[in-house]
């Protein structure tokens, strides 16, 4: 079934929808895969072992992260079948989550919290400090792949980016999507290895305009 890509702003009525949505998208991200491997669900988030138990999991995690955080101090867009959460240039700061979210997170993650939280340290030492936009989240249903989801979301976010003349940064944890976004003018900074086992994460910028940097 096909289904419209066209942009909404996202609201936090619609979080049950959107964490529906980035837990499908995000199904087989590595670093997702490693916090939410396949077993028993969480205190009071899904019962039993299994897929569907981790479905919901997922679904919750996007859904809090969303309505805690980015809802509130991010540009937040989605379609029929994707979303994406944009931090502007000095809301950084204000997109952490404070006390109450980690706790519930935490609580979603099981004994893969602490996992988590390490890793979260080890990729915000890697921001940079120059004023930038930073996609946090991306992704997009697998059975609408295809249809421009993603492509329509990455475009809306970079255009206000550029409107600002600044740049953007992204971190990904799969090797496949680094073409998609080397596409829209980023390029790949260097690897991070999480800690714990964790998956490699590849931080990526793209220059105002799409072009590169001067001397690159």
């Amino acid at each position: 079934m096909s289904m419209t890509n066209t942009l909404k702003p996202a609201t936090i009525d619609e979080a049950s929808r959107i964490g529906r949505i980035l837990a499908l998208a995000f199904d087989d991200d590595p670093m997702m895969r490693w916090f939410f491997p396949d077993g028993p669900g969480a205190a009071g988030v899904a019962d039993g072992p299994g897929e569907a138990a981790r479905e919901a999991r997922l679904a919750r995690y996007f859904s809090t992260i969303f309505t805690r955080q980015y809802a509130h101090h991010g540009v937040c867009e989605y379609t029929d079948a994707a979303a994406a959460f944009w931090v502007p240039p000095g809301a950084a700061d204000k997109a952490v989550p404070d006390a109450a979210t980690v706790e519930e997170l935490s609580v979603i993650l099981g004994d893969r919290a602490p996992l988590f939280r390490q890793a979260a340290e080890a990729a915000a030492g890697e921001g940079p400090p120059e004023p930038h936009w930073y996609l946090a989240v991306i992704g997009a249903d697998p059975a609408a792949q295809g249809q421009g989801h993603g492509a329509a979301l990455l475009r809306s976010g970079l255009a206000k980016a550029d409107e600002t003349g600044l740049p953007v940064y992204l971190e990904s944890s799969k090797p496949a999507n680094l073409p998609f976004y080397e596409h829209f003018g980023f390029t790949v900074l260097g690897e991070v290895q999480l800690p714990g086992g964790g998956p490699t994460l590849w931080p990526m910028r793209r220059a105002p305009g799409g072009g590169r940097p001067a001397g690159a």
